[in-house]
């Protein structure tokens, strides 16, 4: 990772990000008539269905405002978060009960409500940029109602059938993945008062139940004492996702400056790098079997957009914290295979599925799961990373 490779991945990551992707969605999303965002699209940018899914509300909500605050305070970005924000507040909460929908239509009609409530958790970082954007302190207070309302709801849920009997419970490494990073952006936003603990007790609840020590292995689904569960729902590993919490707790050791953190976020990834990188096409691989075994979901073996791009960024802080030589030859694996295959040249953007092989599955460029978040994230992320790994070489020099 010399100088020269630096300033050319900068480019790609900032140009792909302020050139491409930004402009994509924002030429085509953006509804004026009802509000919102429409990010159903098809390969060039056609609205191909108009309900509108509250995560990527959120989610471009908090890129324009994250754009807005770290990179440039352009007008246009803060007046669309706005835009945004508006949305969630008058068709994206329940009446009822507080708690918000999952997927709604144009208008904003509810169809909708998922017994989680990871909503909550990307409307908070939504309304946390834009209370730093504007000095807003009813964003400030909305940002910090949603997340209480996401942690409550997942740790003490409240009028919604389960989804599973008491026959077998089990237990998730979605909730203290994504409270953990939540928490990360709200210290940031609004100085969220309890953001440390809950890093704290979500780090822990990752060491404690999901790593796997004897086996190298990150679990995505242990029992509630942590224990394996020998069926395709408890064998079922996502290494994409493992990895994304690797890096989001290497950031943390980064910042606080806590080795034993950085190492187990590394630990984290050398397990799932291994687990997940296909060795016959390349790329990482959706769902694999902890034991090696067929697995149920037919899927599989996809490659989607978003673990390649969340595998994009640990390689490279993982490189950034240590320097080990393997970081820096698995960051140009995974960003070469996934800058031959994923982006459009046409058209702009991403497709999101292809095949194990690298040939497209879907030309969709956005729906309920998909849209403006997991790429520009990356993007941002790796650009501002290695212009200050450049900057500090400068200076050093």
């Amino acid at each position: 990772m010399n100088e020269s490779r630096r300033k050319e991945l900068v480019a790609i990551y900032r140009d792909g990000l302020l050139n491409d992707t930004l402009p994509f969605w924002i030429n085509h999303c953006v509804d004026r008539e009802h509000g919102g965002f429409m990010m159903s699209l098809d390969r060039d940018g056609t609205v191909i269905d108009t309900d509108k899914g509250i995560w990527q509300q959120a989610r471009f909500t908090w890129l324009l405002g994250e754009l807005y605050n770290n990179v440039e305070p352009r007008e246009q970005w803060l007046e669309l978060a706005k835009h945004g924000a508006r949305f969630l507040d008058d068709c994206c909460f329940d009446p009822s009960d507080g708690r918000m929908w999952f997927h709604v239509t144009r208008e904003g009609k509810p169809i909708r409500k998922r017994r989680y409530a990871f909503s909550e958790s990307f409307a908070s970082i939504a309304y946390g940029e834009l209370f730093r954007a504007t000095g807003d302190e009813q964003y400030a207070e909305k940002a910090r109602r949603t997340f209480q309302r996401f942690v409550d709801h997942n740790l003490h849920p409240q009028g919604v059938e389960p989804k599973f009997t008491s026959t077998r419970p089990t237990r998730s490494i979605g909730f203290p993945m994504i409270a953990l990073v939540t928490a990360q952006e709200l210290r940031e936003s609004i100085g969220l008062p309890d953001a440390d603990a809950w890093i704290d007790r979500s780090i822990e609840d990752v060491r404690r139940f999901h790593l796997k020590e004897d086996i190298h292995c990150v679990m995505e689904t242990v029992s509630p004492t942590g224990d394996m569960i020998d069926h395709f729902d408890g064998r079922l590993l996502n290494p994409g996702h493992a990895i994304e919490g690797a890096w989001f707790i290497m950031q943390e050791g980064k910042l606080r400056g806590d080795a034993s953190l950085i190492h187990t976020g590394c630990q984290m990834l050398d397990w799932m790098w291994h687990r997940g990188w296909d060795q016959k096409y390349g790329g990482m691989l959706y769902f694999v079997d902890v034991n090696g075994r067929p697995v149920q979901e037919y899927w599989h073996d996809m490659k989607f957009w978003w673990p390649q791009n969340e595998t994009i960024i640990a390689t490279l802080l993982a490189h950034e914290l240590t320097g080990e030589t393997k970081y820096a030859n698995w960051h140009r694996m995974i960003h070469d295979w996934t800058h031959e295959r994923f982006p459009d040249r046409e058209h702009g953007e991403w497709y999101g599925y292809l095949h194990r092989d690298g040939r497209i599955s879907s030309e969709l460029k956005g729906n309920l799961w998909k849209g403006p978040f997991h790429m520009p994230r990356m993007q941002l992320t790796c650009w501002q990373m290695l212009a200050k790994a450049s900057d500090a070489e400068s200076s050093d020099g």
